[in-house]
């Protein structure tokens, strides 16, 4: 609800797309900075505990924002602060939760895990956008902040009935040179691994060039000429195509030449998101964002799975913590780029290039590592270790 909401409220404070992009170097810069640690810590310490920090700091940030609005006084640059506050969170929150889900299942049911997981983020991301609308066009903006405060409180709860969770942890480093020293063991691991190096790349390029999330309070209100709830519906719809591809993967065993599937899947994700720059219909749009959604999802589904598993337990949380920067500067800094694209050539254009811009990426990726496209699980002990 508050990713959507955020969009609309500073298209509504401003309407310089390069402003509502901004959002994204906001959310990535911390990321880029803190991410690093964040996995370090992850590796090192309590991963439950640290998730449970992460998400009271985020119940403050989501609670300061609805007390700014409800009052009338929120202005761009504090909604940016809070919104650095809430990424710092994210950095250190991320690792631990990715990590995570290996210490609570069997390795031979990961891919089931992930898609469970690809579920429940996406049912809230389809709920989330559109509720959000429908707050904001009944009751106003300042509810769905107050609305994601109190929702935090089943998340909060969550962490607390877990319990005590086993995981393998490397010795806690004191100082910041151990702790750079422990970051760069976790970036060597990653460059002599080509199937995750590649795969973290490969997100990076797609995402950049097809990042048009910022743009859809302008399709919406400028090209589509609709309100608040349909924009809802708008923002959801990528999450209603990854809903059904995580319901699918969910049930799906033994899924072979997952490289291959993986190109296949982010070239699709380009292909839709061109579809989606060209439409000027709003059943069009929705396709085009479910069909965006889907193919996202699998590739999602397929990176998080093969990464896990050619990655050793006590470096998941630096390896999420580094792959964090590529998956999140990817859209973030595309956002940037779609929304200084926009203003220069305008929407349409800007989500159009993108999508062919994503495409070319999977190409040059595929080109340079021929062993991302042939890697099979079935396979795996003739991977590059």
């Amino acid at each position: 609800m508050q990713a959507a909401a955020l969009l609309w409220h500073l298209r509504i404070l401003s309407d310089q797309p390069v402003v509502v992009s901004g959002i994204g170097l906001v959310q990535f810069l911390p990321v880029l900075i803190f991410a690093p640690f964040g996995g370090v810590i992850a590796d090192s310490f309590n991963r439950r505990k640290i998730m449970f920090a992460a998400q009271f700091t985020m119940t403050l940030t989501a609670l300061l924002l609805g007390i700014l609005t409800l009052l009338g006084h929120i202005q761009i640059w504090q909604i940016y602060i809070l919104t650095a506050i809430q990424s710092i969170a994210t950095s250190f929150d991320l690792p631990a939760r990715q990590a995570l889900v290996s210490n609570l299942v069997p390795q031979k049911i990961l891919p089931n895990a992930f898609s469970l997981q690809s579920i429940a983020f996406n049912t809230g991301s389809i709920l989330g956008p559109a509720l959000s609308g429908m707050v904001i066009g009944y009751l106003g903006q300042s509810y769905v902040y107050l609305i994601n405060t109190l929702t935090f409180i089943a998340v909060l709860g969550a962490l607390i009935l877990m319990g005590p969770v086993v995981q393998e942890t490397t010795a806690p480093l004191h100082g910041i040179r151990n702790s750079f020293s422990s970051i760069k063991e976790g970036i060597q691991y990653i460059l002599h691994q080509p199937i995750i190096l590649s795969s973290m790349i490969l997100d990076f390029i797609a995402t950049f060039f097809s990042s048009a999330n910022t743009l859809l309070p302008f399709v919406a209100r400028d090209i589509l000429k609709v309100g608040e709830i349909q924009y809802g519906w708008l923002a959801a719809g990528q999450s209603v195509g990854g809903v059904l591809v995580g319901f699918f993967y969910s049930q799906k065993n033994n899924v072979r030449h997952q490289g291959r599937l993986l190109l296949i899947s982010v070239t699709g994700f380009g292909l839709a998101t061109v579809f989606f720059g060209f439409s000027a219909s709003f059943a069009l749009s929705m396709i085009a964002l479910i069909l965006i959604g889907g193919f996202d999802g699998v590739s999602t589904i397929l990176r998080n799975t093969l990464r896990q598993i050619q990655t050793p337990d006590q470096l998941r949380g630096r390896m999420v913590s580094i792959n964090q920067i590529f998956f999140m500067g990817g859209p973030q800094l595309g956002e940037i780029e779609a929304g200084m694209a926009a203003q220069a050539w305008g929407t349409p254009l800007a989500i159009i290039t993108g999508g062919i811009g994503c495409m070319i990426g999977v190409a040059l990726v595929a080109k340079r590592w021929p062993q991302l496209r042939r890697y099979d699980t079935a396979d795996l002990e003739s991977q590059t270790i």
